[in-house]
Order: structure tokens, then C-alpha cells, then sequence
């Protein structure tokens, strides 16, 4: 019989790695084509992983809370096909380190080899004394200092379930061994400017430890849940990385408000769905985009990546409090009954724990609707890698002077704030602000007659 190696798969950019957070089959069981094997969770969404074989379950290289590598192996399913697979010849691959230590950690030799094709020291195995899981890239790290298995063991780490994190062992290196080593390179240093001094001062300047929290007496502990963690951790990184401003502009929307009235009723009819101003906000900061496109970039050190594709994410609150951010893929490609059923069905499916992987992916701007809170406006935390985030405010009817040709009077107009927050590193207050100007203007010379 073939055994089939399980790999973990690629599920998107940027995403490196899953926990394993239920198997829906057991060893011994029989698993069909494409059938659910897995629930994985990433720092980006839940999701369950189809088998990629039919056959029998023989083995499972991770348990439940576990962080798997992608393409790490995960499973082994025994097949009644004899044709020879990938994992009968040759050595298991890099990415397939952890499993094979896990498989045979009884087997000396084995892991042996396996490290040793990774030019690992030997004394390094993949699962420590304390039976922590390291992954490739810390094990490459480690390697590289010469740190021991008992150094790594005494190392603190911050990721799930204590594992220890390539952010950790940097850390460990910089701030512990620095008079062992005072040749090491700080790892945000890149070839381009080996030598900078400013980087390792700021590296410096942000290690900063969390208060003291005392507990009194009736008070209440809550453990965060793992999205509120990773969502926690986000927030930190972007406010780390990126220098925030913030720009703010009223908008009249009065000629929006009684347009979405009228023809509402008609459009739920028409198509069994409700249009709402979200897509009409985003309608607007596409095009914004695309007068301004220094918006939709990214930045890679000292390189700025300007984005072909227009991609609008949409902060969605969970019911579990919680926030995702589905993503309008080619947003600029699409009308606005288009928009609003990618608006109305992302959301739906974010409420209901529907949402894909690649839902969750390649958003290149983001627009957050604080007003659906009742808040007037905020100042939004950018969603990295992106360079810029919008927050739109409640609606409200307010005094305001209106001008004409014969005079101005007061009248009762419909209004809202846009709030602006960008990277200070690539985009100056001058494009910040007019960006959220014209997406203003935009809203306010939307056309009363419009027909969908």
C-alpha cells in the first residue's frame, strides 16, 4: 500500500503557519477524497483542510493545539495504490523536519540525518527537553548563535502555548548575548544597509515591559480568546511599525441619504438584498484610489510597493466582539450593485464563520464604520501591511448654512465625519488630506438621479 504524506498548504501570503485546533478523523479511520480532515486555525481565519487521498488515517504528525509550518507534514494516510510516493525516496524535506521527530523521536539516527541536512548542530532536536515545539526558522536561528537545547528550554516564549517565537529568540540574542557576540547583526538590518545604526537604537527604545496588574478583590479574570490575542498582537505590531496621523473632513450626505430611501425598497425587491452606504463609501474611496494611487501602496523597508489591484477590506465586528476584515477583491472592477452584494455576502458569511482564507487576503485599503456603533468618528489603527485606513462616522442631521445663488439660510442637512489615518513614512499630511477631501467630494457630488 502508498502511504500519502498530508502537507499543511499554503493559505495565503504572509501566512506562515496554523494551529491545529481539531482532527475530524482519527487514526484507523477511513478518510475519502476531499473530505474534512482538519480544523486549522492562522492568524487570519479558522478553516477546515480537505484530505488530498482517499484511504486509511495512519498517522498524525501534530495534536490539537499545535503549530504547524506550512508544508509541514501533518498526516499520513495509507492507500490501496502501490505507486511510489514522494515520501518513499529521497530524505524528507526541510519543512517536513518537525514531523519526522515527532514520528520517529525514539529514533536517534533518524533525526540526526534530518538535522544534519539542515546543517543543524546535532545537539538540537526539534522537540526540547520541555517537549517545545521549534519550527524551521527558530531551529535556523539557534543553529546559527550556537545556542543550546537548555539555553532554548530557559527562553520565555510568547507564542501560543509558550512556544517560542523567531521575535523571542532575537530578542534573547540582542539583549543576552550581545557582550558573547557583539559581531551579530540586528535582524531588521538589511543587505542594502548593513551597517545602520539608527535600527538597532529603536529596537531598543521599544522594549518596553507591561505594567503590573493588580487584582482586587471581586474582580473578574478573562482569558482572551486566541483571535482576541492575535488581534491584540496586530494592533501593537501596526502601531509599532507605522507613525499614524490622522486627518479628519465632514461630508454632506444628504443627496446620499434621500437617494438610498428611495430607491431601497425597489432594490431589496429586485434583487432580496438591502443596500446599505457601505458600498457607496467604498464606491467612493475607489475612486480616490485611483486620482491618488500613493494610497495603495505597502512598504518593504526602504521600498514602496505600489499596488496594481484595488482591494477594499471591511472591518466586520463578530458576535463574539471579536473584528475580521474580509476584502472587496477589485473593487474598481465592479458597480455598485456589484459592491453591494460582495459588501452583503462577505459579511454575512464573516457572522456566520463562513469565511475563506482568501477572503481575509491581499487587501490593499481598509474601511472601518465606526458609525454603526453611534460614534461620530475615530481614529483607526492601520491594517498592516497597508499604508492607510478609513473610518466613517454616524449620520447625523445637524444645522447647517447653505448657500445659493440667492442667499445662504440654515437648513437642516445630513452629515458625517471621515476619519484619515495614514503611515507617516510614505504618506505626508498633504496626500492624507486631500485623499480624504476627495473622497468627501466624491460622496457630496453623488448624482440624486442614479439609477441601479
Amino acid at each position: 500500500m502508498a502511504q500519502i504524506e498530508i502537507k499543511l498548504p499554503k493559505m495565503g501570503e504572509s501566512v506562515t503557519e496554523a494551529t491545529i485546533t481539531n482532527w475530524l478523523k482519527n487514526i484507523g479511520d477511513h478518510v475519502q477524497l476531499d473530505e474534512p480532515l482538519v480544523e486549522v486555525a492562522t492568524d487570519k481565519v479558522d478553516n477546515e483542510l480537505p484530505s488530498e487521498a482517499a484511504g486509511i488515517l495512519v498517522e498524525r504528525y501534530f495534536e490539537k493545539d499545535q503549530v504547524a509550518q506550512v508544508g509541514d507534514v501533518i498526516a499520513l494516510i495509507s492507500s490501496g495504490d502501490d505507486s511510489s510516493t514522494p515520501s518513499s525516496t529521497g530524505q524528507p524535506e526541510s519543512s517536513s523536519v518537525a514531523q519526522v521527530a515527532l514520528k520517529s523521536e525514539t529514533n536517534e539516527s533518524l533525526q540526526n540525518s534530518v538535522l544534519n541536512e539542515n546543517n543543524a548542530p546535532k545537539q538540537l532536536s526539534h522537540i526540547t527537553s520541555e517537549n517545545r515545539f521549534l519550527s524551521p526558522l527558530v531551529k535556523s536561528i539557534a543553529a546559527k548563535e550556537g545556542l543550546s537545547v537548555d539555553e532554548l528550554d530557559a527562553i520565555s516564549g510568547s507564542g501560543a502555548g509558550g512556544r517560542l517565537t523567531k521575535k523571542d529568540l532575537l530578542e534573547y540574542i540582542q539583549n543576552g548575548r550581545q557582550t558573547n557576540k557583539p559581531e551579530s547583526v540586528s535582524p531588521t538590518l538589511t543587505a542594502e544597509n548593513p551597517k545602520t545604526e539608527a535600527t538597532p537604537s529603536v529596537e531598543k527604545t521599544v522594549s518596553i515591559k507591561a505594567p503590573t496588574v493588580p487584582v482586587n478583590a471581586g474582580d473578574e479574570i478573562i482569558e482572551m480568546d486566541r483571535m482576541r490575542k492575535l488581534i491584540a498582537d496586530h494592533m501593537v505590531m501596526s502601531k509599532h511599525v507605522s507613525p499614524h496621523v490622522t486627518s479628519y473632513v465632514e461630508a454632506d450626505v444628504t443627496t446620499i441619504v434621500n437617494w438610498r430611501n428611495k430607491v431601497k425598497k425597489e432594490f431589496a425587491s429586485r434583487e432580496g438584498e438591502n443596500i446599505t452606504f457601505t458600498p457607496i463609501f467604498i464606491e467612493a474611496i475607489v475612486k480616490a484610489i485611483k486620482d491618488f494611487p500613493m494610497i495603495n501602496v505597502s512598504v518593504d523597508g526602504t521600498k514602496i510597493i505600489k499596488r496594481k489591484d484595488i482591494n477594499i477590506g471591511m472591518a466586520t465586528a463578530l458576535p463574539s466582539g471579536n473584528l475580521i476584515v474580509p476584502v472587496i477583491k477589485n473593487a474598481d472592477r465592479m458597480n455598485l450593485v456589484g459592491l453591494t452584494k460582495s459588501v452583503n455576502e462577505l459579511a454575512s458569511n464573516a457572522r456566520n464563520n463562513k469565511l475563506k482564507p482568501e477572503d481575509i487576503q491581499g487587501g490593499t485599503y481598509t474601511l472601518t464604520n465606526v458609525g454603526s456603533f453611534g460614534n461620530v468618528m475615530g481614529t483607526p489603527i492601520i491594517n498592516q501591511p497597508q499604508v492607510a485606513i478609513m473610518a466613517v462616522g454616524a449620520i447625523r442631521k445637524v444645522p447647517a448654512v447653505i448657500e445659493t445663488p440667492e442667499g445662504d439660510f440654515i437648513g437642516i442637512r445630513h452629515k458625517m465625519f471621515l476619519s484619515h489615518s495614514y503611515d507617516h513614512r510614505v504618506v505626508d499630511g498633504a496626500l492624507g488630506g486631500q485623499f480624504v477631501r476627495r473622497v468627501a467630494d466624491y460622496l457630496e457630488q453623488f448624482n440624486p438621479e442614479r439609477e441601479l
